[in-house]
């Protein structure tokens, strides 16, 4: 099979001719796998497709139109009304991002007691330090003041796991830049819940250059290092 080693890039897919030589064509999204209600997304031109095949397949077709360039995955889900972010919104949410992502490498740590896993042996014992200090928050719904506070007053325990988030995304290439395509993971899982985060991200780049670098980042999230 001519295809089988051939890697085409999302919307495309691999054909062979009858020379059997292999070349990438748009994916018909007409063709695209049936999906479940919890798979469906939405697009930048806030249309609901049945899953990223249709959607990439879609855009692949477009290609060279301004449709084309300007339709990408906004966020996972069916679209529905995302509120608008306020002023206030925005500046409250590094606090809670930064709980959000302390609190994820706990329960990776958590998980890990007993059977190595996610974390590397170096991440572990990073995480080991915050998860043994008795000060910090358990995870929860907790009150802007609170988190304030315990940022203020335990700020070294927030440090890695922004730096951590930043590596987790920094890899299409690994070179300390985060391109729309490396945050879309990210963006385009949490939108439905945290309306902010698209705000938060555009105004993280602060020279406009459409990449945040790592120093951008950890001046979003209050890391001073």
């Amino acid at each position: 099979d001519p295809c089988r080693n051939f890697h085409c890039k999302r919307g495309k897919v691999c054909h062979a001719d009858k020379q059997g030589k292999p070349s990438c064509i748009c994916q018909d999204p007409a063709a695209c796998p049936s999906t479940k209600d919890y798979e469906h997304v939405c697009g930048t031109d806030n249309k609901t497709y049945d899953g990223t095949c249709q959607l990439f397949g879609t855009k692949c077709q477009l290609e060279g139109t301004k449709m084309g360039r300007q339709l990408h995955l906004d966020y996972m889900g069916s679209c529905k009304y995302i509120p608008h972010c306020t002023d206030y919104e925005v500046d409250q949410f590094p606090l809670r991002m930064r709980d959000w992502l302390k609190n994820i490498l706990m329960q990776y740590y958590e998980r890990e007691l007993d059977t190595s896993g996610f974390l590397t042996e170096k991440q572990r014992s990073k995480v080991k330090k915050i998860y043994e200090s008795d000060k910090r928050l358990m995870a929860g719904d907790h009150a802007v003041e609170l988190l304030l506070h315990d940022f203020e007053k335990n700020y070294h325990m927030y440090v890695y796991p922004v730096h951590w988030q930043f590596h987790q995304l920094d890899h299409h290439p690994a070179d300390r830049l985060l391109t729309h395509s490396e945050l879309a993971p990210l963006r385009a899982s949490l939108v439905p819940m945290e309306h902010c985060i698209t705000r938060f991200f555009q105004e993280c780049d602060g020279d406009q250059d459409k990449l945040i670098a790592l120093k951008e980042w950890c001046h979003c999230f209050g890391i001073k290092e």
